[in-house]
């Protein structure tokens, strides 16, 4: 839930959504006002914004979590994401393209 992240920012804290969301997504205003928080949304960041959030996750030593998968495994790996088996990215490696 979004208002779940928003209760994690700070004082005049801004949660940026980037893409379009699948579903509405319902702001409760008292996870904004008290805290003078804001929610925003962009289709894309910008460069400048890209580099500085890389900058941000390898200050802290932050990653993203990955699978990866041969060539030939995309088949299975679609039907976990349908099944909502998945909670992270699948990587293709390459070097398994035949």
């Amino acid at each position: 839930d979004v208002n779940d992240y928003l209760g994690l920012l700070a004082v005049d804290g801004t949660l940026v959504n980037v893409g379009a969301p699948a579903e509405a997504m319902p702001i409760r205003a008292f996870s904004l006002i008290p805290y003078r928080r804001s929610f925003a949304g962009s289709t894309i960041g910008s460069i400048a914004e890209t580099q500085e959030m890389l900058d941000f996750c390898a200050e802290r030593g932050l990653g993203a979590e990955i699978e990866v998968i041969a060539a030939d495994g995309v088949n299975e790996a679609w039907e976990r994401v349908v099944a909502s088996d998945v909670r992270y990215r699948f990587v293709i490696d390459i070097a398994t393209l035949a």
